[in-house]
């Protein structure tokens, strides 16, 4: 295992402080970009990156994952090579499947602009593979630090460019797309030549095709279970830009797809992070036999810093899209509110699901990826053939909160901690929310302005943050790292 010291905040604060800036640029941006591009716009978008997500996810057919598990950095390294050898097969693979898949497609997902595009997807899968394994390397080396860069790259290069194109009117929507692929290639470099520059002796003494033969056979559950297992759990994901699409519009799709992005924030600020750094931890825990507490710990930090905004989302979602967006995406904004509940429980859950792939017992998120994905595929069809794009979020929604409730109940039996303290946990932090809801509703009841509604939404949030930075034990932890905060600043100074 990687021989750097720190604490789990630490790690989790350096790579928070690249993913908030990151964020930030993003959040930013994208007013501008709602006005730049349309719906369908980010229809085709969000198709495209559906489309090359699923293939890029099951690309190192899962290999790695086991990056961080064995205690032999040798072992670890050839790992490494396994995965990216595999990634650079699966991409090839895809140039004959799409020439010959390419009509199909188009006409199935009812998006004629993506024919335009379809032709980035293998080097884009192939570049986001590389960054993915890299990712886990990294991680289990506790570089934190370079992964925050990574993220800092990535989003300035992606809205550079992004609102660069739409600007010119170069490439129409494309630039969307155009903005992705660049982003996630400089973010790919960056990592790769940074890698490369500490680990290249590694690289060229330690790598064999013996030794990787060795690890493929040794860790031969994750290409056989736990990519079957991640395929479902990506194609769940992607099934509502599909089935939209398929059923209304791009542009129905574009309306889903700015939505969950909102409500993706949270998991994107901090959840991935904590999820990063929770992996490396629980593969140490396990055997250190401390799994219950980390998990506990890590559940109640997911907790307390996603319930209350979530919650003000559900509320006031269309009236924040209609005063950031403008008129045309109020109805992303209805989207987000009906998906709300949904997104908390799924983004308390997602960063713990690791618990699976360490403890090797992957079989059981293959049975959860594969009722997730019929769940989800049955809400929406439900809903496309009843000819409402709302009613079909909302069976999706209701499906994911029953489905995700059980997954993490399963995940509190696996690391051996009590439901009780889940409950004792989110109920005295929903009583936080009451008093803040309430005056919300009573807003929205007396049909206030919408700049109003936004700004107290805003408030209310502050205030919430700033009561728990005075209260909780954990946030004065982080008050208290100073060399966490520095780096963070040289972070963002760079």
């Amino acid at each position: 295992m990687g021989t750097k010291k720190g604490s789990f905040i630490s790690d989790v604060l350096i790579l928070v402080g690249g993913t908030t800036f990151a964020q930030i640029v993003g959040i930013l941006a994208y007013p501008m970009l709602t006005r730049l591009y349309g719906p369908e716009d980010f229809g085709t978008w969000a198709i495209f990156i559906s489309i090359t997500g699923i293939v890029s996810t099951i690309a190192c057919m899962r290999y790695e994952l086991a990056i961080l598990l064995p205690e032999s950095d040798d072992d670890a390294i050839n790992i490494l090579g396994l995965s990216l050898l595999i990634a650079l097969f699966i991409t090839i693979l895809t140039v004959p499947l799409l020439f010959i898949f390419k009509e199909t497609l188009i006409l199935s997902l009812n998006s004629p602009q993506l024919e335009n595009y379809l032709w980035l997807s293998p080097p884009f899968i192939f570049i986001s593979t590389v960054f993915l394994a890299l990712n886990y390397w990294i991680s289990r080396n506790k570089n934190f630090k370079r992964l925050s860069l990574a993220k800092v790259y990535n989003s300035l290069s992606t809205i550079g460019i992004q609102i660069t194109s739409g600007i010119e009117g170069y490439f129409a929507g494309g630039g969307l797309l155009l903005g992705s692929i660049t982003g996630q290639s400089v973010s790919t470099i960056v990592l790769s030549s940074q890698v490369w520059k500490s680990d290249k002796t590694g690289f060229k003494t330690r790598i064999s095709f013996k030794r990787m033969y060795a690890m493929a056979k040794r860790y031969r559950k994750f290409p056989l279970i736990e990519s079957w297992a991640a395929l479902m759990n990506v194609v769940s994901w992607q099934l509502p830009t599909f089935l939209l699409a398929s059923f209304f519009s791009p542009a129905v799709a574009g309306f889903y797809a700015l939505g969950f992005r909102l409500l993706q924030l949270p998991m994107n600020l901090i959840g991935s992070s904590i999820s990063d750094v929770f992996f490396q931890r629980a593969s140490i825990a396990r055997y250190e036999g401390t799994l219950d507490s980390l998990v506990e710990n890590v559940l109640r930090i997911l907790i307390i810093v996603s319930l209350f905004p979530i919650s003000i989302l559900t509320i006031a979602g269309s009236d924040l899209f209609y005063v950031f967006f403008g008129q045309e995406w109020v109805e992303a904004g209805v989207y987000a509110q009906i998906l709300g509940i949904w997104a908390f429980v799924w983004f308390i859950s997602s960063p713990l699901s690791a618990i699976f792939s360490v403890m090797e017992i992957q079989q059981y998120e293959l049975t959860f990826n594969f009722l997730n994905i019929i769940t989800r595929l049955l809400s929406l069809v439900i809903g496309g053939f009843m000819g409402s794009a709302r009613i079909a979020l909302l069976l999706f929604s209701i499906s994911g909160v029953l489905v995700y409730g059980y997954f993490l109940w399963r995940i509190l039996i696996y690391s051996g901690v009590e439901t009780f303290k889940l409950i004792k946990i989110f109920s005295s932090n929903f009583i936080l929310f009451i008093p803040a809801g309430i005056v919300l509703l009573i807003f929205k009841l007396l049909l206030v302005d919408q700049l109003l509604v936004v700004l107290l939404s805003i408030i209310l949030i502050c205030l919430y943050y700033f009561h728990l930075l005075k209260t909780d034990e954990f946030l004065n932890k982080i008050v208290n790292y100073p060399h966490v905060v520095k780096k963070m600043s040289d972070l963002i100074k760079k």
